[in-house]
């Protein structure tokens, strides 16, 4: 028989509204919530341990749940007003899950690869732009993405919808900016920045060896550190009026040529 929580003011559901809400607590607790099928499936495939899973029976049914793995899941069954407190999206799929936080050192990177391929972005701020990159680098089967300099949590609910769930399959690291500098050359990646001072046209560069590709934000660039030790700059060039693209568009153009030269392998 599952639990049943059917009042918005039950401890557990008055924590879990904390968890969507506020990045701190889900620094201090190690949780956070998911909402969707596919989110759900893909943070599963992904090695992420769930400790509840949160279903409202009129949209979605327990068969349904139980059919999106062969774990055995920690179900609570819960009421329409409860669900609508907790969910986040206006088109609702019925399922939430309370996940674990995972560790995301640079430390712990592993490349299965001998020429591993790895996307930088540095201090993003708007999670629509970092769940974009997130897509790109999972379209592109990068070897791992770095956040330098980070201004908002990776389980902040807008990056896992607007990653549409690939910030559980992407391996994922976050630093200083300083620290991804000494790790990448520990490791001889070359670095290319995309910036406008001392650049060259992106696509008359060699990615097919181990390689960095490092973006910031529209409105500041990449800080001093990264052009001071960047194998080269690199530059998109643009025919318009405006000197700057959306961080994930230039990024999406940046790493595909690199899988270009690959052979998309």
């Amino acid at each position: 028989m599952n639990k049943v929580i059917s009042s918005i003011q039950n401890p557990l559901i008055r924590q879990l509204v904390q968890l969507k809400d506020k990045s701190r607590e889900r620094k201090k607790s190690g949780l956070f919530l998911i909402e969707g099928e596919r989110e759900i499936t893909l943070a599963l495939k992904g090695g992420y341990e769930l400790e509840h899973v949160l279903f409202n029976p009129e949209i979605i049914s327990e068969e349904q749940i139980n059919n999106l793995t062969t774990k055995q899941l920690n179900l609570i069954e819960v009421s329409t007003d409860v669900y609508q407190k907790l969910a986040y999206r206006d088109t609702t799929e019925g399922v939430l899950a309370v996940a674990k936080t995972k560790n995301h050192a640079i430390k712990d990177l592993k490349f299965s690869r001998k020429n591993p391929l790895i996307l930088v972005a540095e201090a993003l701020e708007k999670p629509g732009n970092i769940g974009a990159i997130l897509r790109t680098a999972d379209a592109a089967y990068v070897d791992a993405v770095i956040i330098a300099n980070p201004k908002t949590d990776l389980y902040n609910p807008n990056i896992i919808r607007s990653s549409v769930g690939c910030v559980f399959t992407n391996q994922i690291a976050t630093g200083t900016t300083t620290e991804i500098i000494a790790f990448l050359k520990s490791e001889n990646i070359s670095i290319y920045c995309a910036a406008l001072q001392a650049s060259v046209n992106y696509h008359t560069q060699d990615y097919t060896k181990p390689t960095a590709i490092v973006v910031g934000t529209e409105a500041t660039g990449l800080s001093n550190d990264w052009l001071d030790n960047a194998t080269q700059n690199i530059i998109i060039p643009m025919q318009g009026d405006i000197d700057s693209m959306n961080v994930s568009v230039a990024a999406g153009i940046l790493i595909f040529e690199a899988k270009r030269q690959r052979d998309f392998k």
